[in-house]
């Protein structure tokens, strides 16, 4: 704990990079961050000399989807993409992380838990 990037107090829980056959040579960085249990937000920056952040509250999370190529199966490696009920941003994908099922799983506890937190219901609708 301490002042960094995501503010004071803010953890770093989860970080990872795009990777290339299983490496992590790429300028594309994932954080998943938490302050206490107010809130926990993944960030996604995107580049080096000019950078994109994204960030997503997890509570607004409503699906997870986590795909795997066969040289992802090879690598260890696989994307998990994210549907949120943001207008802006509706989908953040993590691209060829490692560890993709333990994230996936780790990712799906914290946002029901933050769902929880922000009595926030997410409704599905049958046709």
């Amino acid at each position: 704990m301490g002042k960094n990037k995501f503010g004071e107090g803010a953890e770093i829980v989860w970080q990872d990079r795009k990777r290339f056959m299983g490496l992590p040579l790429s300028f594309t960085r994932y954080s998943l961050v938490r302050n206490g249990v107010a809130w926990f937000k993944l960030f996604s920056n995107v580049g080096l000399f000019y950078s994109v952040i994204d960030e997503i509250n997890l509570y607004r999370v409503y699906d997870i989807t986590l795909s795997q190529s066969l040289a992802d199966k090879i690598f260890g490696t696989g994307t998990i993409t994210l549907y949120t009920s943001d207008k802006r941003a509706p989908s953040l994908s993590l691209t060829r992380i490692k560890h993709p099922y333990q994230v996936r799983d780790m990712l799906s506890q914290y946002i029901e838990e933050q769902r929880k937190l922000h009595k926030v219901a997410v409704a599905e609708f049958q046709r």
